[in-house]
């Protein structure tokens, strides 16, 4: 059944974008991080306008994040405090991130700044992943037991000015790289779509030490405002959330992050680890070939877009 996008301009399949939502929300659920980085790919790959796809996909990280946010609420798994410095820095990040998005958009540049982006941004992130995941799998094979930083080690940089502490968070450190940390988020996800959560999930665990414990809810309050305030500012001042988009969406994506949480929970670590490594690592790599491969319809003539 096919069905018109107001804002995409353009006929998808309903039960293939359910089906995109649903394998998405799956991994979702299966890694525990927001599925963003993956779906706004797939809307592009599908032929979705990639300012639409970056705009719609931030009204379903938003119901994501907002369901994540309750469950943790529920376990007592949030800390206010480290929340409320995470959600300043995103919100100046997504303010920044949006008036990049319709600068590039006015410029004609947009779709190439957000292919670049990706490409640089999974690649390095994926590539990191795997070399630690490759580590591990040979060290155990090995039989080599590699020290880790105890919860409560933290890097130098923490003890810059502005200290504060986090009691939940076990942490007492300088707000300036927390506050800069969110606010890259931020910006990275008002700019390409994506929750952030696959970037500030490991950095709060492995830079910051926070407690495991705490780190998911607390990441989520960030992401939930972050991608609300996105939500508003790319419909009212861009025109680009595709709400038909986004409410087929968010119906796949939870009902696929019900059967991925349930499979997660067999999943071993070093095989988690690895399998999402190589997930982002694949996702940079596919936008790569888009950058070298020629396109179809090398030239093409279009009438001025309005809404630009």
């Amino acid at each position: 059944m096919q069905i018109y996008l107001p804002i995409a301009e353009m006929p998808v399949s309903v039960m293939l974008v359910l089906g995109l939502g649903a394998a998405v929300g799956f991994v979702s659920g299966l890694f525990g991080i927001g599925g963003g980085f993956l779906m706004t790919p797939l809307l592009i790959f599908l032929g979705i306008p990639p300012a639409t796809a970056v705009a719609t996909q931030s009204a379903q990280i938003a119901a994501s994040a907002m369901t994540s946010s309750l469950a943790a609420v529920r376990r007592r798994g949030i800390d206010m405090k480290l929340g409320a410095v995470l959600t300043a820095g995103g919100l100046v990040g997504t303010l920044l991130g949006v008036w990049l998005f319709a600068a590039a958009r006015r410029a004609g540049q947009l779709d190439l700044i957000i292919v670049v982006s990706y490409v640089t941004l999974f690649t390095v992130v994926g590539s990191l992943m795997l070399a630690e995941s490759l580590r591990d799998f040979w060290s155990a094979r090995r039989g080599i037991v590699r020290l880790r930083r105890r919860a409560g080690a933290h890097p130098a940089f923490l003890g810059w000015p502005l200290r504060m502490r986090f009691p939940r968070s076990r942490l007492y450190a300088s707000v300036i790289p927390i506050f800069g940390l969110s606010l890259c988020v931020g910006l990275v996800g008002a700019l390409l779509g994506i929750g952030g959560g696959f970037i500030m999930v490991p950095a709060l665990l492995y830079v910051f030490r926070v407690p495991t414990a705490v780190v998911i809810g607390t990441s989520q309050i960030q992401i939930l405002a972050a991608a609300l305030l996105a939500v508003i500012l790319q419909s009212v001042l861009n025109g680009a959330v595709d709400v038909v988009l986004a409410l087929i969406l968010i119906v796949g994506g939870v009902f696929g992050a019900q059967f991925g949480t349930r499979a997660g929970r067999a999943l071993r670590a070093d095989v988690f680890r690895f399998l999402l490594a190589v997930l982002v690592l694949g996702v940079g790599l596919r936008f790569a070939i888009e950058l070298v491969l020629r396109p179809s319809e090398p030239f093409s003539l279009s009438l001025p877009d309005s809404r630009r």
